[in-house]
């Protein structure tokens, strides 16, 4: 186990509860042991399936989810995970194709680490995330036509009905809402909401985008997402 600095020690919260879903027992137990050194809680399981079931079931502040898992693997897991919660998904792989993050990201995965990796290299990760959704919970609301986002308490609505989405549509819709009547690139949006570059073209951005137009445009006529050829998006109510 690499051996922490205080100034890491010192940055990590306090009764967090991880759920670490990998079938490799040295790993696991590798990951497991380090992570209650730090403080945090933790349970760990070996199948998919079962990694699946504890997720619905508990509260977990971050589960690290390996790809290649018995049963049921990593996409899977993380798939119905999005479909039912939001909770902070961490994929970690031996293969680190450029591919295999973009599937993750579009998937819904908040990070992706590459076996084998450092420990503190995973710390880090997992404090920007908690930093992350920190930084959502603004008090002051924000309203662009009859779409409105409470940051706060994580939640939007249209016309005084409540849209259920995912961590990452949310975080999407908060940078766009944020920045009413600007145009966004794809870099940017990359940048910002998967706090990743990509040296090549991906469709990450898109599919995110027609995501969350099907939950805030479709439903409700007139549209507030705007794509600009070319360019990338906008959110602004027009005549």
């Amino acid at each position: 186990m690499v051996p922490l600095t205080t100034h890491l020690l010192a940055e990590l919260p306090e009764n967090m509860r991880i759920l670490v879903v990998e079938d490799e027992i040295k790993a696991a137990e590798y990951l497991q042991q380090g992570l209650i050194e730090c403080g945090y809680i933790v349970d760990c399981v070996s199948d998919g399936l079962d990694g699946f079931h504890l997720a619905l079931q508990n509260d977990y502040d971050i589960v690290l989810l390996d790809v290649n898992l018995p049963t049921m693997d990593g996409w899977e897991v993380l798939e119905l995970i999005r479909r039912r919660k939001q909770t902070r998904v961490i994929m970690l792989t031996a293969n680190g194709r450029l591919e295999q993050k973009v599937r993750g990201l579009e998937l819904g995965a908040d990070d992706y680490l590459v076996k084998p990796f450092q420990f503190p290299e995973l710390l880090a990760r997992i404090r920007t995330l908690l930093r992350r959704g920190e930084a959502v919970a603004l008090p002051s609301n924000l309203r662009v036509a009859d779409l409105e986002l409470d940051p706060g308490r994580h939640r939007a609505y249209r016309s005084g009905q409540r849209i259920d989405l995912t961590s990452k549509e949310f975080a999407l819709l908060h940078l766009l809402m944020r920045r009413t009547g600007e145009v966004l690139t794809r870099t940017e949006i990359t940048a910002l909401v998967w706090d990743i570059n990509f040296d090549c073209d991906t469709n990450v951005v898109d599919v995110a985008i027609r995501r969350l137009r099907m939950k805030v445009d479709e439903p409700f006529g007139d549209r507030l997402i705007h794509t600009i050829r070319g360019v990338g998006y906008v959110l602004e109510a027009r005549p």
